[in-house]
């Protein structure tokens, strides 16, 4: 049989081919694969995922008011309200493709939604970022003070959007709050970003506390109405619990995405939060989220946390998307003695699965609705709620 023999040099050129081919392959998997490290840069991104009236502006109040945080409130709301298209599936894929171009601190996306002249206050409720209010946005609010909705929209107003941009650039962590996201899906190319750390907290609330809100600011909702619906002819009666029928229905999709076979990349970017957990027990709630997504507390956070949810009374109608002082607890339980049973068990039969998914326990009459020491929320269980990011330390308070 016929010997091949090799001299040394061929041995060595053969062995830096062959390393070579593998630098490629890796070089080329790399880029195809979804799971391998996201260098960010150090920056984090943070998409607060909720639905209308569910408790989203306190806690995105919570992210904005942080020295750390750039934040932005719903600029899907741009999207919705300047394309003319029928439903919310035509229009997810701008809104996520506007989200990304924000996470980016890249403004030129949301330069298209918005009229002229282009300030920050074209944004939609730009004041309510303590961001925008801080240098070098505007010099009105020192980083680490909390800023003034009032005071901001006076004072600016007709700073450019280009500062926001800059503004954007300078902050560790960039925190988009949006409500138009009906499922998981949508968000994989945001997740596989290699450009993007991006975490998940997707807030949920009692869907009677939520009907109860929303019936308290409806004239707001009616072309939102008509998107979720798809434009589907609804009578004027219905229209509110087939609205809830949708966002129920978004919630178990969402979290059944993120806890049965997920797809590898969200592991470690998904954090379920109930507004009533963050009710009954704030700081503690607030700590958790801060650890999730890389920010600490402080102490000046931490007082102020307190004093917004520990004041008094519900907050009234023209309060509806104001975070004033209020007794979160009473909040959380306002539905049980002003919305009316009848609408109750409607609300409780077209989200009775999302309310068992989540843990809240449906009334059946009347009387137990409004005795307010019967529980309705099932304790939670942590190992179902959250997925936390390896090497989870107990959140620590700086002074």
């Amino acid at each position: 049989m016929p010997r091949c023999r090799l001299n040394l040099s061929t041995m060595i050129f053969l062995v830096i081919l062959q390393g070579a081919a593998v630098v490629l392959f890796c070089g080329w998997y790399v880029q195809l694969s979804p799971c391998g490290p996201i260098p960010s840069h150090g920056k984090v991104h943070v998409l607060l995922l909720s639905s209308w009236r569910s408790g989203s502006s306190f806690l995105g109040q919570v992210f904005s008011q942080h020295p750390s945080v750039f934040y932005l409130m719903e600029p899907g709301w741009h999207v919705w309200t300047t394309l003319q298209r029928p439903g919310a599936k035509a229009l997810r894929m701008a809104v996520r493709d506007l989200l990304r171009s924000t996470f980016h601190c890249d403004f030129s996306t949301m330069e298209a939604y918005l009229p002229r002249p282009q300030n920050m206050s074209s944004l939609f409720m730009w004041s309510h970022s303590r961001a925008l209010c801080s240098p070098p946005a505007c010099p009105l609010t020192p980083r680490t003070h909390f800023s003034n909705q009032t005071v901001c929209n006076l004072q600016c107003s007709k700073q450019s959007l280009a500062g926001a941009e800059r503004a954007c650039h300078t902050y560790s962590h960039v925190v988009l709050k949006e409500v138009r996201f009906f499922e998981l899906e949508s968000l994989y190319p945001l997740l596989q970003d290699p450009g993007l750390d991006l975490r998940i907290v997707h807030l949920v609330r009692d869907p009677r506390a939520v009907m109860r809100s929303r019936e308290e600011s409806s004239k707001s909702f009616t072309s939102d109405n008509g998107i979720v619906l798809e434009q589907r002819n609804v009578s004027a009666a219905d229209v509110q619990y087939q609205v809830m029928q949708e966002i129920c229905h978004s919630h178990i999709r969402i979290k059944e995405t993120a806890f049965q076979k997920p797809p590898p990349f969200l592991e470690g970017r998904y954090k379920l939060v109930r507004y009533e957990d963050l009710a009954r027990s704030p700081l503690e709630e607030i700590s958790s989220i801060y650890d999730f997504v890389g920010l600490e507390m402080t102490s000046t956070l931490a007082e102020w946390i307190y004093k917004v949810t520990h004041g008094k009374g519900k907050g009234t109608i023209k309060e509806a998307f104001k975070i004033t002082s209020r007794n979160a607890v009473d909040v959380s339980q306002a539905w049980r003695t002003t919305l009316p049973h009848s609408k109750v068990r409607r609300v409780q039969d077209v989200c009775r699965r999302a309310m068992s998914t989540l843990g809240y326990r449906p009334v059946n009459s009347d009387k137990e609705q409004k005795k307010l020491d019967i529980d309705l929320l099932v304790p939670r269980e942590p190992y179902r709620f959250s997925w936390l990011p390896p090497n989870t330390v107990p959140p620590k308070i700086k002074p």
